[in-house]
């Protein structure tokens, strides 16, 4: 079974899904649409459609179309909880750095669904936040975890295993993946990292050091993150892209390699080097 997962917001009328359905319906697929954002929205689904949830799908879907940009795989992802169904994005978005295929190229889903391609694997971030020594909060990413401030500048510490690598005032930190390099991290500054690599990237946001310079570490260190001194200001903690927690004075960030990963399905006509030069 094959599950395609729209964002209706940027497929309008689920025109790309239907043409989608049509083509893997002809190979012989079944399929079920679970649609991206669409909660609290559903007016925005057309009606002729029957959808499905994606924690409902079983052990039998072999792999997830996602049709709609970066922000639409994230999401797939976050909903996936770990487990480990191929991706293959088509892109209806902007840059597209994680999708395979562009909007005009959507009958090429019909040789993946053959077995033309090749699975790219992803390494994930396992997240937690401690507070007064306790664990109050943990989480999955694909991309990165960013600890911000409200708009003011907050003061970052930031430990590899016990050494100090870096402290600052600024207005935040990036720790991502590979695949998250060439997200908010480049934008930051970052390098952008060969997404089946295997590394930590952490990247300070517009920090007031002329020091403060991005850090590519291995993944068998641990990562962590203090928020020091907040006293009246705020910092929050966002993970994918998606705003989860408010932080307190002295909260830690803890980044480990996670066990889980993710498996990006990618035909065999274009390079990551070849997509980059492309967008960038």
């Amino acid at each position: 079974m094959i599950a395609i997962c729209p964002n209706p917001y940027r497929d309008t009328d689920l025109h790309s899904t239907r043409r989608a359905l049509a083509l893997l319906e002809a190979e012989g697929k079944e399929c079920a649409v679970c649609p991206v954002f669409a909660q609290g929205g559903e007016d925005i689904l057309p009606e002729d459609i029957e959808y499905r949830e994606i924690a409902s799908l079983g052990d039998d879907c072999e792999m997830m179309i996602v049709i709609g940009g970066d922000g639409t795989i994230l999401s797939v992802v976050r909903a996936l909880g770990g487990r480990a169904i191929p991706i293959l994005g088509v892109n209806l978005g902007t840059k597209g750095f994680m999708t395979a295929l562009e909007a005009d190229e959507l009958d090429e889903i019909v040789r993946a669904v053959r077995g033309e391609l090749r699975i790219s694997e992803r390494m994930m971030l396992d997240i937690s936040i401690e507070r007064d020594g306790e664990v109050i909060y943990s989480d999955l990413a694909l991309n990165d975890a960013v600890i911000h401030g409200y708009g003011e500048c907050i003061n970052i510490t930031a430990f590899c295993d016990n050494d100090r690598m870096i402290a600052y005032s600024g207005d935040g930190v990036i720790v991502a993946s590979p695949t998250g390099s060439t997200g908010y991290s480049m934008s930051a500054g970052g390098p952008i990292v060969e997404p089946e690599a295997a590394a930590f990237i952490l990247t300070p946001i517009c920090a007031h050091a002329i020091g403060a310079k991005p850090f590519v570490i291995g993944t068998k260190k641990l990562i962590s993150v203090t928020t020091e001194k907040l006293n009246t200001r705020r910092a929050y903690l966002s993970v994918d892209g998606n705003s989860v927690m408010d932080l307190a004075s002295g909260d830690r960030m803890l980044i480990r390699r996670s066990e889980h990963s993710t498996l990006m399905a990618r035909l065999k006509n274009k390079s990551f080097f070849e997509i980059v030069f492309e967008k960038l």
